[in-house]
């Protein structure tokens, strides 16, 4: 006879055995398996292959040339040509900057450029093989770039370029308009820095260091104006390897030593890899979804683009290089940069604030920092220096959004302030004096972007005057209030659009509303996009009064559907017309709240439909699967977000809009150990006709941040 003892021993046993086994599981759960950085490397994508950390200061990469449109990151997969690999890069811009530091391993004969034989990458790593077959390896911590070469010989060579960097319009003997390096005696470390002058003025440091010393160095003759050397080293070499590390600061030379004596003392190549993925995994683990493998590579490199910015500039001490060009301390040990916020205000930080909530009081405070040092807060920065390129100030929204959202870590009163100040002190891209005499932007004074800016900045209008409200600064809201308003000021009853006027209040004639403008090769009312696409931006947070100035909702929903199947002047990608769907456009930002809107229509099915269409059509887990720029990680916050059911309209209430999910099952892992499941009982071709969480139905197609926060089910029947 077997005891009752022996059975609960075998019992609980079984249990912790079972126990234990599903906790490796979770453990073995490898995201980082699904992950292509090679998605978005063909075409207008504008990623880059080469590893990093999240919201790191590196990104070591390959380079293919240094200028053009096509070649932001640097980078495009159909070209076979490297002129070396640099160690800093952005993500999806439609911008160049960066790209410093570059170093080129060649056999014999010195080469400026080199042809890749084959290439693979995956997270935390980048492999290529040169066509003297040198094989290139790449991996990254958060401060410090790691090479390693492998020589067909025992004698290898190094071309360093410091006079190289990826430019916007200036010319490369321009670039660097200061340098100093320095050659330590050991013949292994070479340290100096760079004044550039590109997209934005900056200050970089370096510290280089090879695992073994070059033998001899020759200096290759300056051209006129450059200010930077370039060299090259020749070592003889154990095993036919050779191992270097760049560690970067924007303080001092002495803070770039100290980033990599901190975050890569050894040279384990292997380990920094290894290490690498398992921090990657961490991130990409907050969500699990089920799909295919299309949809899970697109979803889980959408995670990996999400999370390459904003990147951390601070050395590791905390010490940081502020928009005045002076050192700062950061208490928090934070200050970030990369910050594409006309872009990014929409869905990335949004989506940041529920998977990411430690580092959001950073992005704030890092803001109030750049107010403090510039005056006005952020636009849009590279390495801690605004370009000011875009539109509007959008930092408030993301501000807004966290305050509403509950975030606690920054001075809400101090953030008040610098909102007003900037939304009321003309800075470049802004001249509120006109802007408050006419209610609107007119476009004989303001010849380029005249629409778009007038509805830009009501959105950042109606932020401030919500966040002064919720502090009891009632005068404040009521000024910013009616500003908000001032896009109605816009309103043409004869198209239902959005129209340029005059300083006489005289609307543009002609008005070609299919025609899109860009400040760089087609200046007019609107930026990247046509009045039909712009027309919708007030509708991010004021859905009812453009009701009223249509007549109701049946004109609304008519407006949708037109806008949605009218034909344009069809592709351009340099006009921001991309991925089109009537006159939608997902290939850039001013459209991609808007078929969410037939939410609050009796047409929500519509919006179902379409948001299902681009989802499908427009991401594709291919190199050119990606149609648009990814832009500092907002085309992948879309395609999250839809995945999930829900996408933030209204990027500063703290509410998200609800439509359908793209997948029967996700769980996401919130802070506290709480998850969010998501689940859809709806198939293919059937529209949600019931949505509740926890139990409880949601009537509107809406829901809180607050409410999802807390975890529990969100149901889709």
């Amino acid at each position: 006879m077997i005891s009752n003892k022996y059975l609960i021993l075998v019992s609980l046993l079984m249990m912790f055995s079972c126990t234990s086994k599903q906790e490796e599981q979770f453990k073995e759960k490898d995201y980082t398996k699904y992950v292509n950085p090679f998605i978005g490397t063909d075409g207008t994508g504008h990623t880059f292959p080469g590893p990093t950390r999240p919201f790191s200061m590196v990104q070591p990469s390959p380079d293919n040339t240094s200028q053009g449109w096509d070649y932001t990151s640097g980078y495009q997969l159909k070209d076979s040509t490297i002129l070396g690999f640099s160690q800093t890069h952005m993500s999806g811009t439609g911008i160049s900057e960066f790209g410093d530091v570059l170093l080129l391993p060649f056999e014999n004969q010195l080469k400026r450029k080199a042809k890749q034989v084959e290439e693979t990458a995956s997270v935390g790593y980048y492999k290529v093989v040169l066509d003297d077959d040198i094989e290139v390896e790449l991996t990254s911590t958060d401060r410090v770039a790691f090479h390693q070469y492998r020589y067909k010989t025992n004698h290898g060579n190094v071309f360093l370029n410091l006079q190289h960097g990826l430019r916007f319009i200036v010319d490369s003997l321009d670039l660097v308009m200061d340098a100093e390096v320095s050659f330590d005696e050991n013949k292994r470390t070479i340290s100096g820095y760079a004044h550039t002058h590109n997209w934005v003025d900056k200050k970089y440091f370096y510290v280089i260091e090879f695992d073994q010393p070059y033998q001899t160095i020759d200096f290759i003759d300056e051209q006129t104006k450059e200010k930077a050397k370039k060299v090259v080293l020749h070592f003889d070499l154990k095993d036919h390897l050779l191992k270097a590390k760049i560690a970067l600061s924007s303080v001092s030379e002495k803070g770039a030593k100290q980033n990599m004596m901190k975050e890569l003392p050894h040279w384990n190549f292997d380990q920094v890899v290894a290490d690498s993925k398992s921090e990657w995994n961490k991130y990409l683990s907050l969500i699990e979804i089920e799909g295919d493998i299309k949809q899970m590579e697109n979803f889980y490199t959408g995670m990996y683009h999400l999370f390459i910015q904003p990147s951390n500039i601070c050395d590791v001490d905390g010490q940081y290089r502020g928009a005045d060009d002076k050192i700062h301390q950061s208490d928090f040990k934070e200050y970030y940069s990369t910050l594409s916020l006309w872009d990014t205000y929409r869905a990335a930080h949004p989506l940041y604030t529920i998977l990411t909530p430690e580092r959001v009081d950073g992005f704030v405070n890092t803001m109030l920092l750049h107010h403090k040092a510039a005056g006005f807060l952020p636009i849009w920065t590279a390495w801690g220096h605004d370009n000011y390129c875009m539109i509007g100030n959008h930092s408030i929204p993301v501000i807004v959004d966290a305050y509403n959202k509950g975030f606690t870590g920054f001075d809400s009163k101090e953030a008040l302030a610098a909102m007003v100040e900037t939304s009321t002190q003309s800075h470049i891209n802004s001249n509120w004096e006109m802007y408050n005499k006419y209610g609107y932007y007119p476009y004989d004074l303001l010849d380029n972007e005249a629409v778009s800016r007038t509805l830009e900045s009501g959105f950042d209008d109606y932020c401030v005057s919500l966040m002064a409200e919720s502090l009891g600064e009632d005068e404040i809201a009521k000024t910013f209030k009616k500003r908000a308003s001032y896009y109605k000021n816009l309103f043409d009853k004869e198209t239902g659009l959005m129209r340029g006027k005059d300083i006489k209040g005289n609307f543009r004639t002609p008005f070609e509303p299919l025609k899109p403008t860009s400040p760089m090769n087609n200046p007019g009312d609107y930026t990247e996009a046509n009045a039909w696409q712009y027309t919708w931006t007030p509708m991010q947070y004021d859905v009812n009064g453009y009701l009223e100035l249509l007549g109701g909702k049946n004109e609304f929903t008519k407006l949708l559907d037109t806008f949605f199947t009218l034909e344009g002047h069809g592709d351009n990608k340099h006009l921001g017309q991309e991925a089109l769907i009537g006159q939608y456009a997902h290939g850039n930002e001013p459209s991609h709240h808007i078929a969410y809107l037939y939410a609050y229509t009796d047409k929500a099915e519509r919006g179902e439909q379409l948001v299902d269409q681009i989802y499908k059509e427009f991401y594709h887990n291919t190199p050119d699967g990606i149609t648009g720029n990814d832009d500092c990680g907002q085309m992948s916050a879309w395609y999250i977000f839809t995945t999930l059911g829900f996408y933030p309209v209204n990027s500063a209430n703290a509410t998200f809009t609800l439509m359908k999910p793209q997948t029967n099952h996700v769980i996401v892992n919130l802070h506290d150990n709480k998850k969010l499941e998501i689940v859809s009982n709806v198939k293919e071709g059937e529209s949600v006709s019931k949505i509740t969480l926890n139990g409880e139905e949601i009537k509107k197609r809406e829901v809180s941040y607050h409410a999802l926060m807390k975890g529990g089910v969100l149901k889709f029947d």
